[in-house]
């Protein structure tokens, strides 16, 4: 029998690890309906250029696309609504704090099952500069060459 707790990964927004720094990670319940969910089992999402608003002390998610249930009827939703998130009011009010000040935003990282509930990854992040993208593009690149260089010495 599955486990409670099972994680299943939906969805993972690579972009962002790319254009941010990642400072903290915030676990979210993402309210939804029912043929959203059914999409999402599909595969059908996309977190590419999505961000999070607080608004009211409560928090959305904006350009999160879930695409249409290909089986659904009148019940699909509009693909880019904004889904509701679920934290508790005291997180919310922390990270209103935050991202209030110069240069931090929230991101939607990644989106995934936890038992038979969607959840979502959201991180405050601060954005890079150009020259950071270089940067880390270069350091992925040596440590592909140490590896791979690794590899051949064992063999």
């Amino acid at each position: 029998m599955a486990e409670k707790n099972e994680t299943k990964l939906i969805a993972d927004n690579r972009k962002a690890r790319h254009d941010y720094f990642v400072e903290e990670v915030y676990e979210a319940g993402v309210e939804l309906f029912g043929t959203e969910v059914k999409s999402l089992r599909a595969g059908g999402v996309n977190l590419k250029d999505s961000y999070c608003e607080i608004d009211g002390g409560e928090m959305f998610a904006l350009g999160v696309h879930i695409s249409p249930y290909d089986h659904g009827n009148i019940f699909n939703r509009d693909p880019l609504r904004p889904k509701k998130l679920l934290m508790h009011k005291r997180e919310i009010m922390k990270l209103t704090g935050l991202v209030s000040r110069d240069g931090y935003t929230l991101v939607p990282l990644s989106l995934y099952f936890k038992g038979s509930y969607v959840k979502m990854a959201v991180g405050l992040c601060k954005g890079k500069k150009l020259y950071d993208k270089r940067e880390s593009i270069a350091k992925r690149d040596a440590a592909r060459v140490i590896e791979r260089t690794m590899k051949e010495s064992k063999r």
